[in-house]
């Protein structure tokens, strides 16, 4: 059976067209319920009308606050998705509350190697202008789940893209894009097969302030189980 997924965008919607083409091309297996746009002139809106694929604008500035903006945004996908199935966001820029029946049930890609250039505020050109500031050498994109934090969640997989010598932000923004591209539909079979468990595995906190740097705190991170 097709993996039922939500699509939340924000602006182009590439990496939904991304989407939609390989289910045409046959070369992914999903079955894409609902795009939920988060502006009303988000021009990805588009590749979902053309594909017969429903589309619902939820808008922030229409809530009261984060909280019921959340919950309209939920409530679709629940409709939609029925308890099974994945929420990803493809450029999607409004920070969500996140219901339990949801935990790790939404994705998220980020242009950069998290947690490297990531966070409230880096999105767009900036990753890409911070990450060539820096001068690394190597830049990518991170899959992860979503929570309630900005690129927080439990890592799926990561692409490495190497850093050219003549790049720009506007260079390195693509070739990371071509990765986007193959490492979102690559997490998608690997949640449609079933191979990518969360585990929860302790850390030393080290030097954080009110924390007791020998007491082991848990974290939740994503594991790939062979085939």
């Amino acid at each position: 059976m097709s993996l039922p997924i939500v699509v939340l965008i924000s602006g182009t919607g590439r990496t939904l067209k991304n989407l939609i083409d390989l289910k045409e091309r046959g070369e992914l297996d999903v079955d894409i319920r609902l795009v939920i746009s988060s502006s009303q002139t988000a021009s990805g809106m588009q590749y979902a009308e053309q594909a017969n694929i429903p589309v619902e604008v939820v808008q922030s500035a229409d809530y009261q606050d984060r909280a019921a903006f959340s919950k309209q945004v939920f409530m679709l996908c629940n409709q939609r998705l029925r308890g099974s199935g994945y929420v990803v966001m493809a450029g999607y820029l409004s920070l969500l509350d996140i219901p339990e029946n949801y935990t790790n049930r939404v994705l998220n890609i980020h242009p950069s190697l998290i947690p490297s250039f990531c966070g409230k505020n880096f999105y767009g050109l900036r990753v890409h202008e911070e990450a060539l500031r820096r001068g690394v050498k190597i830049s990518g994109c991170t899959v992860h789940f979503a929570n309630n934090e900005y690129d927080a969640g439990p890592i799926i997989l990561q692409k490495a893209v190497p850093v050219l010598e003549d790049d720009d932000s506007k260079s390195l923004q693509k070739r990371v894009l071509e990765a986007e591209f193959e490492a979102y539909p690559e997490a998608l079979r690997l949640l449609a097969a079933n191979r990518v468990e969360v585990v929860n595995t302790p850390y030393l906190a080290e030097n954080q302030e009110g924390t007791n740097p020998n007491e082991p705190r848990v974290i939740q991170i994503a594991r790939i189980k062979k085939c």
